[in-house]
């Protein structure tokens, strides 16, 4: 029978090349990646109306902002507030004709994302966002 003392050296002995396979790994992540493009989900979804003529008209966006490293990505959540803001302004100055075809849609989006850029650059110096994303759109 193996005392408790020579089994706990046992185990420590097993699974010290463990460890150092693990510490060597993350030195190469460390040295070697690139930075990891992500992408921050304005959560939860934008809800608001715009104007159609004399009717109310309703919009869901579902938005994903591209982002490459952990600096962009805590930037662009800290900032969230204030994107948020300047998106549902954006969507609420929409019409039937700016939102009616695919193509106005794709217009919306690139103004999307240049009023995002514009926010961070003016916050932050750096747009840090590099694309905008509609994970889902729906006008009622």
């Amino acid at each position: 029978m193996i005392s408790v003392k020579a089994f706990i050296a046992l185990l420590l002995a097993l699974s010290l090349p463990f460890s150092a396979l693990a510490s060597e790994e993350k030195k190469e992540e460390g040295e070697n990646a690139a930075p990891k493009v992500m992408y921050v989900g304005i959560i939860p979804a934008l809800v608001g109306n715009y104007s159609s003529g004399t009717k109310m008209k309703f919009y869901k966006a579902d938005i994903a902002l591209k982002v490459t490293g952990s600096e962009a990505e805590e930037k662009v959540k800290y900032h969230e507030p204030l994107i948020r803001n300047q998106l549902v302004q954006l969507f609420s100055q929409q019409t039937d004709e700016t939102l009616g075809s695919m193509d106005a849609k794709e217009k919306l989006r690139q103004e999307a994302l240049k009023q995002v850029q514009q926010v961070l650059e003016q916050e932050e110096g750096k747009p840090y966002v590099e694309d905008l994303l509609f994970n889902n759109l729906i006008l009622q």
